[in-house]
């Protein structure tokens, strides 16, 4: 059987300094973000009938959306909404990170 680490006890011990320490906790909650809509949906535990149902899409719709590459904020706005959440749209421009209203 594998031994478990936890992450913070990993990072203890790592010679990084504190700045690469930080860039790799940026890219390691990045990598925990990132997440299909079809993992979002399934993270709610939720089927696309399920799903389909409550965004008021027919289930083979619902399926094109989660497979497509490109969404209309509307349509992720409406399918992050049936889950219960609100979409947010943020821009980075550089080390800014700016929230975008009215979109």
């Amino acid at each position: 059987m594998l031994k478990v680490h936890r992450w913070e006890d990993i990072r203890k011990k790592n010679k990084l300094t504190p700045e690469q320490r930080a860039e790799t906790d940026r890219r390691v909650q990045a990598e925990l973000l990132e997440m299909s809509l079809r993992d979002v949906r399934e993270l709610a535990g939720l089927t696309q009938v399920d799903m389909a149902s409550k965004a008021d899409f027919a289930q083979s719709e619902l399926s094109k959306i989660e497979r497509r590459e490109d969404h209309l904020l509307s349509t992720l706005r409406k399918y992050i909404e049936a889950l219960g959440g609100e979409l947010e749209v943020v821009a980075v421009l550089g080390d800014k990170r700016i929230r975008l209203r009215g979109v």
